[in-house]
């Protein structure tokens, strides 16, 4: 079917749970999102005054 997919970690409930986790907690779930946060926390040590 054209406009159709299926996500079995969303059926049961993961992506919803991994989406909770990172919101409470503030670290991402995600490998993209990991990398971002931890480039911010290196750069931001780097420049502090």
């Amino acid at each position: 079917m054209r406009g159709f997919s299926f996500s079995w970690k969303r059926f049961i409930g993961i992506t919803q749970a991994k989406q909770q986790v990172a919101r409470s907690t503030g670290i991402p779930t995600t490998k993209q999102g990991i990398e971002r946060k931890i480039g911010g926390i290196i750069l931001k040590a780097l420049f502090r005054k």
